[in-house]
């Protein structure tokens, strides 16, 4: 029952020559070169919808893949590796002051995707530069990671495993990013900065892509007609990962002003949503014990607060419309069979018991991959 939130997706690219960067001692390197730089720009071309392939084209280069976010993510793992390989050589020898001026010559150019002014007055987009290998690598796995997430939704709700699973593997690249990758580049960052590179932005994905694959996880739950105590309490859970998501975006506020007021809203309104989850299976395991008017008023209370809720976005406003109207109907049916059949005082105070919650999605580890060449650079 999560919101959908592409926006994490909609990076752009500049294109980058590693070749015209840096000068090659052998042929074998200025072929790996080369080989990098047009997996960078197949990449590039599919980032910013601009590849002159047809999508049957496409389907066939990709080995018959038909989904978009399929082919993009095969672009992703053939770049990565030789992106992590040219990393490694040129961190050997990232002290020598012509290695780091080639690194300057790349131009490394990405817009941002939870940047509240990610354009510029006239309608352009807003790119930022960073001449830091560890910039791409960063940015390209906040891509590959949100490309993750896609992939998860387009599959629901045909395979609710794989939808977790790659909601997991997505929590996984995020917790790589904020703890393996961003926190040594921060010293080289400029006050000016898209969000995606700062940790704490990088924790708040990997804790919606969590919440994520739990809330697929209760899906399944739900199917197999699990007791509605325990899927309260699951509900409950997802609110509490993005209550942590919450947090560590408020951490995240602190280093970079400019967040989109959107990516805010999104995790809000997906908390909301799932509170009031729990709290009508809440109200149904009351109900099953005997304490039908406890029940009614953890409804009652339910629908005051999602009401005070609804989010401004059109498409995340007409599910939570959905939502309250059929709690409303419920609510309705319940006061009703109260009135007439149990006659239980309905408590006055929002002081109603409320789930524990239970979370159970853990991360898939992200362990990069190396294409382990030798490369050799004249300096």
């Amino acid at each position: 029952m999560m919101l959908h939130f592409q926006d994490p997706a909609k990076l752009k690219t500049k294109k980058i020559v590693f070749e015209d960067a840096y000068a090659a001692r052998d042929s074998a390197t200025l072929e790996q070169l080369k080989e990098l730089s047009s997996k960078r720009r197949i990449l590039e071309e599919s980032t910013n919808k601009r590849s002159p392939i047809t999508k049957a084209i496409a389907r066939e280069m990709s080995g018959g893949l038909t989904s978009h976010s399929q082919q993009v993510l095969q672009k992703l793992e053939l770049y990565l590796p030789l992106l992590e390989n040219l990393f490694f050589h040129v961190d050997l020898i990232s002290s020598n002051d012509q290695i780091v001026q080639c690194t300057s010559q790349l131009k490394i150019q990405w817009t941002s995707a939870l940047s509240s002014s990610s354009f510029f007055k006239f309608g352009g987009p807003k790119y930022f530069q960073i001449d830091n290998l560890r910039f791409e690598i960063g940015m390209t796995l906040f891509l590959y990671g949100a490309i993750l997430r896609e992939r998860a939704s387009e599959v629901l709700p045909s395979d609710l495993l794989k939808s977790a699973t790659l909601s997991r593997e997505a929590a996984g690249v995020y917790h790589h990013l904020a703890n393996e990758v961003l926190p040594s580049l921060q010293p080289s960052l400029p006050v000016e900065r898209p969000p995606e590179v700062v940790s704490s932005v990088s924790t708040v994905m990997s804790l919606i892509c969590l919440a994520e694959a739990q809330a697929v996880t209760i899906k399944r739950a739900e199917e197999k007609g699990t007791t509605v105590g325990l899927l309260a309490k699951l509900h409950q859970g997802v609110v509490e990962l993005l209550e942590e998501a919450a947090g560590a975006l408020h951490t995240a506020t602190m280093e970079c002003k400019d967040l989109s007021s959107r990516f805010v809203e999104f995790i809000t309104s997906c908390k909301a949503l799932h509170e009031l989850k729990s709290q009508i299976y809440l109200a149904e395991s009351l109900e099953n014990d005997g304490q039908f008017g406890v029940a009614v008023g953890v409804l009652r209370c339910a629908l005051i607060n999602v009401k005070r809720k609804i989010p401004g976005e059109e498409s995340w406003k007409s599910i939570f419309k959905k939502e309250t109207d059929n709690l409303a109907e419920l609510l309705r049916k319940h006061e009703h069979e109260n009135e007439f059949v149990w006659h239980e005082k309905v408590p006055s105070d929002d002081n109603f018991p409320r789930s524990d919650g239970n979370k159970i999605a853990s991360i898939i580890p992200y362990n990069p991959k190396r294409w382990e060449r030798d490369l050799a650079f004249k300096t």
